[in-house]
């Protein structure tokens, strides 16, 4: 009689699922369920209602709502689902809420629990209360050096891996001809964080034709038509709404080069590693991004664009008007798309997260075979 290792049966808890914003969870989650490591998916609220990303209809049927109820009656509602499908851990996805709620499930089934950490989810817990959950858990997964450093304490596991970006959806593409203005493109929720006000200022600078198109939805919406028109630049800015992850690349592929002019807000949160900074250097577009987190650092490391100081109206416009010259951005493109090629590749940075969830719940049995 023979036999192999069973990987580690484990039970993922998300916040809000799906997500159209989180296209990095999508990847992780459908990498856990080809390697039969992903028992049961719980979303402790319902997803934002967008056409989701390609690939969660693998995960879908995984997926159970948890009750609208405190985190108490979550967490039983999860250990009473899960008591018979014998799993040897519980990721919470995010530090906050998922992660409580997976903390206390894993307490009940006698198992270990783990999480992951992003941006503002640890900014939602208290500085005590994470570190203290940092220390119990099996082991913490941080997407950037930024966030990291909330959950790196002494007696905690902590690795760092980045998300990872599907270089074949996003992949260079010649973009569409018969306007020479330039083409810039914006990508995100229409939030303070995401520093479009300072964009729209710094178009209102240029001195030459321009083009901007923001892509999303969000709370500053008003306010940033306001803007626009109070600017003069409803023939210059569009704001086009958002877009589903299979339309992003024809995006990429209309511009000549994106800005992510982000900024700390007013209650302290702020980007770590934003989705379009990766799309757009697999994309091979230029980047005009601010020095935030880990956001400047990155584009200044891979060589891919300019970076400016958040909130610094006059220098995003110098950088905009720097990337006119388009053998310059030709140039930046290349290093941007060899950098994701060499640090950020969907099934290389989802395999390793696999790898370091498997470590970490590492109950699996043997099972034996004849």
């Amino acid at each position: 009689m023979g036999g192999r290792r069973v990987r580690a049966r484990i039970a993922v808890v998300m916040s809000g699922f799906p997500r159209t914003s989180e296209t990095f969870a999508v990847g992780e989650l459908v990498a856990l369920a080809r390697e039969g490591m992903l028992a049961r998916v719980y979303a402790t609220k319902p997803g934002d209602g967008q056409t989701p990303q390609p690939g969660v209809e693998e995960v879908l049927p995984l997926l159970r709502m948890l009750p609208a109820a405190d985190v108490a009656h979550q967490a039983t509602s999860l250990v009473e689902d899960l008591r018979d499908a014998d799993v040897d851990g519980v990721h919470g996805y995010f530090a906050h809420l998922p992660t409580e709620v997976a903390a206390r499930a894993a307490g009940d089934l006698g198992v270990g629990y783990s999480f992951s950490v992003h941006a503002l989810d640890a900014r939602k817990v208290p500085p005590p209360l994470l570190s203290r959950r940092a220390r119990q858990a099996a082991g913490v997964v941080a997407c950037n050096a930024d966030v990291a450093r909330y959950v790196d304490v002494p007696g905690a596991r902590v690795s760092l891996l980045p998300h990872g970006v599907d270089l074949a959806r996003f992949a260079p593409r010649h973009h569409p001809g018969g306007d020479t203005r330039l083409r810039v493109l914006a990508v995100g929720r229409l939030v303070e964080k995401k520093g479009f006000s300072t964009l729209l200022d710094a178009v209102a600078r240029l001195q030459f034709p321009v083009r901007l198109r923001i892509v999303g939805t969000g709370v500053e919406q008003t306010a940033l038509e306001e803007s626009i028109v109070h600017q003069g630049l409803r023939e210059t800015v569009e704001l086009a709404g958002r877009r589903s992850h299979e339309q992003l690349p024809d995006e990429y592929a209309w511009c000549d080069l994106v800005a992510v002019p982000s900024v700390v807000d007013r209650g302290g949160d702020r980007d770590g590693l934003p989705n379009v900074t990766l799309e757009a250097m697999a994309c091979s577009r230029p980047l005009v991004a601010s020095d935030v987190s880990v956001l400047g650092a990155t584009v200044h490391a891979a060589g891919s664009g300019l970076v400016v100081p958040p909130a610094d109206v006059g220098a995003l416009a110098e950088g905009l008007t720097t990337l006119r010259d388009p053998r310059l951005r030709a140039e930046l493109g290349s290093a941007g798309r060899q950098f994701v090629q060499e640090h950020f590749d969907l099934a290389t940075c989802t395999r390793r997260f696999v790898e370091r969830l498997a470590v970490l719940h590492a109950g699996a049995r043997e099972t034996a075979y004849a």
